[in-house]
């Protein structure tokens, strides 16, 4: 048996369905950390996570076996073992597995036992239930190797432990929330503390569709202690130093880096999340429509910082409600940036649709669908800059406007990103205050102060009509949001929402405008996952709904 270990811990970004890129990405980390006994990935790197439904595509199971076996090749060196995830099918059955590679050969495959079938998880709809894993033999060393969801429960870590193993090792695809880092740490003690034995925790980085993964890998001791800890956001390989005691394995202690604060964590995960699906999906950029407002602001602010630049194309479209206010303050927020910024008025053309509306309108006064106009007309523009030139639209709505439907579907819906899609309207002034103060970890963007203080100061409003305010139709965004989360996170009976302090008209109100707003948000753009429960993954409510109406 081994005496001494070196385990790199290798924390990439891979893209799903990208095999190639992928296995390259993987073989060059072999090839830097040559040096290393060992070098553990993440869940599917192979394949990236989640592959969804792309899975059950053969000629995709068959391409990512094929490479598996071709990395496999080209261990036959005197080089590291690799453990990576990937699917593996198997007398018929698909899995979600941990391969474990060496000397030319795959020489270990483990399946994936428990698999979530909640929030944004849906395993059980394309993988197979694999038998509780035996521990893996590396160098008389026995492995124990878990596979994300099988290290929240007890029951493969038990047989693990009955098996003998000395360590634990767990391939991770855990998306970003903002109580998820917290939870991985109390759950590894768990099982330290159930097993005895140390527990070295893998994830991967980077976006994917809705997912933003914050990577933050770590080593604990058997006591339940961190002894390595990775930088969260960060694609990194850390090279752990293992040693054999008269008890058991141990992992030399490394300086632990500091940890972020929640709003660093936000706004690295919108910025990364964003740049991923931009890059990913291949789009040259983004293209904002600018209103003067904090949303469009700090959608632009973050595009920067994700992309550069020269990659960000903002636009003004103002109409005769616009005020003057509004023009400078955008102007002066891309000057701040260095973005390129055009002034697309909007007037002519709601002239135009209004004229041909008028037989089919006549007799019918001016209300909300006067508004909507304009909104619509800006859509249309800059699908059309996107058509022309390539950039993908980038919408700016916040969580609070989505949850009761203050937004024009077709209009400032339309677009292909929303990276506020998850931030509610008070934790958008606290990123833009925190960006005045802060520059993001790999961010693109300018230091120092990037959005006008006035911005942030001036009453929000959507301005489609003569002195409107966001507070002419709902509460103020204190009150607003506090309900909202009492409804959507903790999906809390309106009369205990009531009970803590928040009038029953305004609760029954916000309820109503939540579920009704369904339908818009099933056709709303993907955007980042940020809280517990996002809307899209997390949060699946019929939009046909005999119960939206009943007070609890």
């Amino acid at each position: 048996m081994a005496s001494a270990l070196k385990i790199a811990i290798a924390t990439i970004n891979p893209t799903v369905g990208d095999i190639d890129g992928n296995a390259k990405r993987i073989l060059e980390v072999r090839n830097e950390y040559f040096e290393a006994d060992l070098i553990i990935f993440s869940e599917l790197v192979l394949i990236g996570y989640p592959p969804e439904d792309l899975v059950l595509k053969p000629s995709f199971q068959r391409d990512a076996m094929d490479k598996a076996l071709e990395i496999a090749r080209q261990t036959h060196d005197r080089g590291p073992a690799i453990l990576i995830g990937s699917l593996w099918v198997e007398g018929g059955k698909l899995y979600n597995s941990s391969l474990f590679i060496e000397k030319g050969n795959i020489s270990a495959i483990r399946h994936k036992h428990d698999l979530p079938n909640y929030g944004v998880f849906d395993e059980k709809r394309v993988f197979e239930s694999g038998p509780c894993p035996e521990p893996v033999d590396f160098r008389g060393v026995k492995l124990g190797v878990l596979t994300c969801e099988d290290l929240w429960w007890e029951t493969v870590t038990e047989h693990l432990t009955n098996k003998n193993s000395d360590l634990l090792i767990s391939l991770n695809g855990s998306p970003y929330d903002t109580s998820k880092a917290h939870d991985r740490f109390a759950n590894g003690k768990e099982r330290t503390t159930q097993s005895g034995l140390p527990l070295i925790y893998t994830n991967q980085i980077g976006g994917q569709d809705e997912l933003v993964f914050d990577g933050e890998a770590f080593v604990m001791d058997k006591g339940g202690n961190i002894v390595v800890r990775q930088p969260a956001f960060e694609e990194v390989v850390s090279m752990t130093e293992w040693y054999k005691d008269k008890e058991s394995w141990v992992c030399k202690t490394q300086k632990l880096p500091t940890k972020n604060d929640s709003l660093t964590d936000i706004y690295q995960a919108i910025m990364i999340g964003l740049r991923d699906y931009v890059t990913k999906n291949n789009f040259p950029g983004v293209v904002i429509g600018m209103s003067g407002g904090v949303d469009s602001a700090l959608s632009a602010i973050v595009a920067v910082d994700a992309l550069g630049a020269d990659r960000v194309h903002l636009v003004m479209m103002p109409s005769k409600f616009t005020s003057q206010e509004s023009l400078i303050d955008a102007a002066r927020a891309a000057e701040m940036l260095g973005c390129r910024i055009d002034n697309i008025p909007i007037g002519d053309g709601i002239d135009v649709f209004e004229k041909m509306l008028t037989a089919s309108f006549a007799g019918a006064r001016k209300d909300l669908t006067e508004e909507n106009l304009q909104s619509r007309l800006r859509a249309i523009i800059l699908m059309g800059l996107s058509n022309k030139f390539g950039k993908m639209v980038l919408t700016t709505g916040n969580k609070s406007e989505m949850s009761v439907g203050y937004a024009t579907i077709y209009g400032d819906m339309c677009g292909g990103f929303n990276a506020l899609k998850d931030i509610y309207k008070l934790d958008v002034f606290k990123l833009s205050i925190w960006r005045n103060n802060n520059h993001p970890s790999g961010g693109f963007g300018p230091r120092g102060q990037v959005m006008p203080i006035s911005i942030i100061e001036k009453a929000p409003t959507a301005e489609l009509r003569l002195n409107q305010k966001d507070d002419d139709s709902l509460p103020p965004y204190e009150v607003l949001d506090d309900i909202l989360k009492s409804l959507i996170e903790l999906e809390m009976p309106t009369k205990d929402i009531v009970k803590g302090g928040h009038d029953s008209k305004t609760v029954a109100q916000i309820q109503n405008l939540l579920y009704v707003a369904e339908y818009k948000r099933r056709q709303a753009p993907p955007g980042v996952k940020i809280t517990e429960k996002n809307f899209g993954r997390d949060r699946r409510y019929p939009i046909t709904n005999g119960y939206r109406d009943k007070i609890t």
